[in-house]
């Protein structure tokens, strides 16, 4: 095979300074070849049903109440509503600048590097490949095995075993796909968005039929809140904003990301809008058939506006919050996959991560410990108490994002910036995620907060003698276990420079 100088070519050159290089081989009679990195293959829509989908699981089917609770009426909830999803759009805004300033996947990762340097974005990276992203996996997966599991149990509670082999079932087929295909995985991902947009227009739909027959006794003292405070709109805000989590989701895929510097803030732009007003909508359908202590006391609120308002098709319900969950666990994945794949390559997890197949273009080897992490997950009686101490750990990582936003405004002046947001923006989003990760550390103190900070600083361990001291016998072992995984997964680095 002949390879001349236009063998090598330049396809990307970032005003920012870094250059991208891909390989493309060609002989006589043959078919171009594409380079071993990951390729472009995620559209606009597509990145707009990463961002739906991810954002929307099965909460706002299951248990939307707990803004409900903390404001006490109907018009107050409904105000916060709206409220946090101006919030999450400034936020997502400020993601925006973000993913267009720096060019990379892996989200937080990259804007940590770049502005705080290594330790930082190590830290984030240990949290989130360790903890966050396969144990969101694990509670997702989860709801979507109860969900699939009951009809066939009638009268009573899956038993466990079930559940919790249907969920790992549920990994391991969404693993597979992503696996096997970043197109096939934007499919499903599509596919199960679209479905899950379907069911809300459903539920959006009986609510304006409840509303136009005259159903609107809940919303005739809707302001009426004789528990609202300063303290219960804080915590209310606090649990809204969760509803609204996952508008970074993007941000971890900019480099697959077709013209990411038009497609990037644009499904931002389209994606949490379309969120909110599914959010503020579906609530105000709830409304309809549902008194504030009704929607406080039902286990899972879609299904009982279904079985009011859908009867006889009300099974169609739950049937859409399986969908809606598994959508969401694929959409978990695919991110996932990229914030280890980018930290291995940047040397913050074991090199394995970082590589890719070289037949499908995906970064199988981290998409599998993903999976297997999540796994580890489901095996435990009950980790969402657990997880939810973890949480604040995701705000920090938020305000420290909008953080390194002003940072960079100062210390990258010559960077190009298709996207400039007003700076009180993210210096709001800065306040905005301190309240968020104070409050629930102050409104219920617990030693598990100081657990979970002792996890997060413990990865300082592995970075001092891994990366910052490079312990030769530890790399000595590791090579010959990477070349064997290596074989096994037929898998190589990725060939792309910068």
């Amino acid at each position: 095979m002949e390879m001349d100088e236009d063998t090598i070519r330049r396809t990307n050159d970032s005003p920012n300074g870094s250059t991208t290089y891909s390989m493309v081989c060609q002989s006589k009679g043959q078919k171009n070849v594409k380079a071993t990195v990951l390729q472009r293959d995620v559209g606009l829509f597509s990145g707009v049903c990463l961002i739906v989908g991810t954002m929307i699981g099965s909460g706002i089917f299951i248990s939307p109440t707990s803004v409900l609770l903390y404001t006490g009426a109907v018009g107050p909830c409904l105000v916060i509503w709206a409220a946090c999803g101006v919030l999450a759009t400034l936020g997502a805004l400020c993601y925006a600048e973000l993913g267009t300033l720096i060019t990379k996947s892996g989200g937080e990762y990259s804007y940590f590097m770049e502005a705080f340097g290594s330790i930082v974005a190590y830290l984030f990276s240990w949290t989130t490949v360790m903890v966050l992203k396969p144990s969101s996996l694990a509670i997702i997966t989860l709801t979507f095995a109860k969900y699939a599991s009951t009809p066939f149990y009638p009268g009573c509670t899956p038993p466990l075993v079930v559940t919790k082999c249907l969920a790992a079932t549920a990994i391991i087929l969404i693993v597979g796909v992503n696996c096997f295909s970043v197109k096939l995985a934007s499919y499903v991902q599509n596919v199960f968005t679209a479905a899950k947009l379907l069911i809300i227009a459903v539920i959006v739909g009986g609510g304006i039929v409840m509303l136009a027959q005259g159903k609107t006794e809940n919303f005739s003292k809707a302001f009426d809140s004789p528990s609202l405070s300063i303290g219960g709109i804080g915590l209310a805000c606090y649990n809204g904003l969760w509803a609204y989590d996952g508008w970074n989701q993007l941000n971890f895929i900019t480099e697959e990301l077709k013209n990411p510097y038009r497609n990037l803030p644009l499904a931002i732009i389209i994606g949490i809008p379309l969120v909110s007003v599914c959010y503020v909508m579906v609530n105000i359908a709830y409304f309809t058939v549902m008194s504030m202590t009704e929607m406080l006391a039902s286990p899972a609120v879609a299904v009982t506006f279904g079985d009011r308002v859908l009867h006889p098709l009300s099974w169609i319900v739950p049937l859409f919050v399986v969908f809606s969950t598994f959508g969401a666990g694929n959409g978990s994945c695919f991110t996932a996959g990229r914030l280890a794949y980018v930290s291995g390559r940047e040397g913050h997890m074991v090199k394995i991560l970082s590589y890719i197949s070289p037949r499908r273009y995906t970064p199988s080897p981290a998409l599998m410990f993903n999976g297997f992490l999540a796994m580890c997950y489901i095996i435990p009686a009950d980790i969402n108490a657990l997880i939810n101490y973890f949480s604040f750990a995701q705000w920090t990582f938020y305000g420290l994002a909008a953080l390194s936003l002003i940072v960079m405004r100062f210390t990258k002046k010559e960077f190009h910036r298709p996207v400039k947001v007003p700076i009180v923006i993210p210096a709001l989003m800065v306040l905005v995620s301190c309240y968020l990760v104070v409050a629930p550390i102050f409104h219920e103190p617990a030693l598990e907060y100081l657990y979970c900070t002792i996890f997060i600083f413990s990865g300082l361990i592995f970075y001092y003698f891994l990366i910052y001291r490079k312990v030769k016998w530890i790399i000595g072992l590791m090579r010959p276990i990477t070349m064997y995984l290596q074989l096994l997964m037929e898998v190589v680095p990725p060939e792309k420079t910068e």
